[in-house]
């Protein structure tokens, strides 16, 4: 067996300074490429202690813990215990993860390569089989590629979960609940009374309407014409205005609640002093949430928890 140990290094500098970079961009760290290459190179140099000092302390688990800060300490600095702490955890867990889905990946098609405890090197006789070479030049960019793209959504989700509270709605004296999303770009209220409007769908909505009252109401907003709804309805409508997303304005039909009460962990807030936005569709695919909360609702919260 033949290992050319140029190739193989050089191999290992471009897939460590691959997952730098995919701990940079995870991490959104302002960092000079320089630094991210040099980190690199630092790492690299595992290629050639493996091969020449077997037996060496950096095959050892300290060691390759201590190589790892080292690598970290070039790529990233050291700022404070916790910002370093959280970059070593973070290159590991990409480090495992990528190496994770391209070693599943080389098992299901049996390429020639061979891991070790401190690296990964494709050996065989030469410069190694060129499957083997096209597999890792190929396959390794795409699994970190999709390594940190479920890392992307999986945080987007997060961010999205922790901003979800139940919320219960009155209205003519039936109450529903489901769950709200804080949107910090909804500033929608009524010019008027300067109730803030929060946005729920159909779905939710039509908990207090039947199908035909459904239909009516969606043809008072196509047309704009609170003059088509039933004049005994025990509900109070009006038309609050916005601006679109392509910039135009827009009238929205809303409804007065009897009242909103968000089940928050510091103090719950009721209120009625807010308008119900009416979305004739679903606000999101998955369902997850069913209304729109207006953040100063939240503030207003947390204002009276202090």
């Amino acid at each position: 067996m033949t290992i050319y140990l140029d190739a193989v290094w050089t191999l290992n500098l471009f897939l460590d300074w691959l997952l730098l970079l995919c701990t940079q961009a995870i991490a959104r760290l302002q960092v000079p490429k320089l630094r991210i290459f040099a980190g690199a190179v630092v790492a690299s140099l595992i290629v050639p202690v493996t091969v020449y000092f077997p037996d060496s302390f950096l095959a050892h688990p300290v060691g390759k813990l201590l190589f790892s800060m080292l690598i970290i300490w070039t790529a990233f600095g050291f700022r404070s215990v916790t910002r370093f702490l959280k970059m070593l955890l973070l290159f590991y867990f990409i480090t495992f993860a990528a190496g994770g889905s391209l070693f599943a990946i080389h098992y299901m098609l049996q390429t020639q390569a061979a891991f070790t405890p401190a690296s990964f090197l494709t050996v065989s006789t030469g410069y190694g089989d060129h499957v083997s070479w096209l597999f890792v030049a190929i396959m390794f960019p795409i699994a970190l590629y999709f390594t940190k793209s479920r890392m992307d959504k999986q945080r987007f989700e997060q961010f999205r979960y922790d901003q979800l509270y139940t919320v219960q709605v009155s209205i003519n004296g039936i109450a529903h609940k489901t769950e709200g999303f804080i949107d910090s770009g909804n500033h929608l209220s009524d010019p008027l009374t300067k109730r803030p409007v929060v946005i729920c769908d159909q779905l939710f909505l039509r908990n207090w309407f039947n199908e035909e009252d459904w239909q009516l109401l969606a043809q008072a907003n196509d047309n704009l014409d609170l003059g088509l709804l039933p004049e005994d309805w025990p509900y109070e409508f009006s038309v609050v205005p916005y601006q679109g997303v392509n910039g135009e304005g827009a009238l929205m039909l809303v409804l007065k609640p009897d009242s909103i009460l968000i089940e928050m962990d510091q103090s719950p807030i009721e209120t009625d002093r807010v308008w119900i936005g009416i979305q004739f569709g679903n606000l999101t695919a998955d369902r997850r949430y069913h209304c729109l909360l207006h953040p100063s609702l939240v503030h207003d919260a947390s204002t009276q928890a202090g």
